[in-house]
């Protein structure tokens, strides 16, 4: 399989197997205009697999969202077809609007114009709690 390189953009590298799909939905690439590679299982000496995400443009990407999903993930900036920055993501201390509260007694249940925010609880565990009604995320 060949996969061109990218000119100026970004790479998600080192996605755990099968998040890939799932970052791409969160981070709304989809409704992006510019060309988007999802490289899926991909051979890793680290983790046997992996995912990539290639985007080939320069946006603006929510840390957040990334670290949420899969805080083991490094963002590489490409820029003239060399890597500009390379960036490690990590745990997001809050979350907002990324996951919603599953409890139906909620404010966020009955209010629709609140946000759903969620606190970082346990980072070895990563669990998220929410703000309102320290229901645990899932």
């Amino acid at each position: 399989m060949n996969i061109d390189s990218i000119k100026n953009g970004i790479v998600i590298d080192h996605i755990s197997a099968g998040n890939g799909m799932k970052l791409y939905h969160l981070l709304k690439l989809d409704e992006l205009d510019i060309s988007v590679a999802i490289i899926k299982n991909v051979l890793s000496k680290k983790t046997g697999k992996k995912d990539i995400i290639k985007i080939d443009g320069d946006i603006a990407l929510d840390m957040n969202i990334l670290g949420y999903v899969d805080p083991d993930a490094t963002v590489n900036i490409i820029k003239d077809g060399n890597v500009f920055k390379k960036e490690r993501v990590d745990l997001p201390d809050t979350i907002k609007n990324v996951i919603f509260c599953k409890n139906p007694r909620c404010i966020t249940s009955v209010e629709q114009e609140i946000d759903h925010v969620f606190n970082l609880a346990d980072k070895e565990k990563r669990i998220y709690r929410c703000i309102y009604c320290e229901t645990k995320a899932e």
